[in-house]
């Protein structure tokens, strides 16, 4: 558990980091980079939109589990993970790319860290919510508990 706090710190400060390192990043405006960047950042943006809806919409003392989250248990980090990899594609930085995907790893103990806080929580419910739905979108459920 030490460990997954400790992740989940450095993961935190990456992220963090990342969006004051973002500011100074020129976009590449009238390139097709920029274009791209910004399909996927509204993607990103749907993503995160449906997410809060459905977690906004849900009562307190139950998990949430409608709504885009009836296909991801995570899917506010997809959206980030989107939002993210845009700038990223819109600024035309290597090192923002870069940045994204390796918060894409430390999330995983982050998530992990999380999960282990809603199953107190939650007991039952959310174990059983997470048999039936993947953690990331697109990512099928595996059989072997994650």
């Amino acid at each position: 558990m030490k460990k997954e706090k400790i992740l989940s710190i450095i993961y935190l400060s990456i992220v963090f980091a990342s969006y004051a390192y973002a500011i100074f990043l020129p976009l590449k405006l009238e390139t097709i980079w920029f274009y791209a960047g910004l399909l996927v950042y509204l993607l990103g943006m749907l993503t995160e939109i449906l997410a809060t809806l459905s977690f906004n919409t849900t009562p307190v003392e139950k998990p949430v589990t409608k709504g885009v989250y009836s296909i991801s248990r995570n899917p506010q980090y997809v959206g980030d993970l989107f939002i993210n990899i845009s700038i990223g594609i819109a600024c035309l930085s290597w090192i923002f790319l870069l940045v994204a995907i390796v918060n894409l790893f430390l999330l995983r103990s982050f998530v992990a860290t999380e999960e282990h806080f809603l199953m107190d929580k939650y007991g039952n419910a959310y174990r059983e919510y997470m048999n039936r739905t993947p953690r990331w979108i697109g990512i099928p459920k595996s059989e072997k508990s994650e």
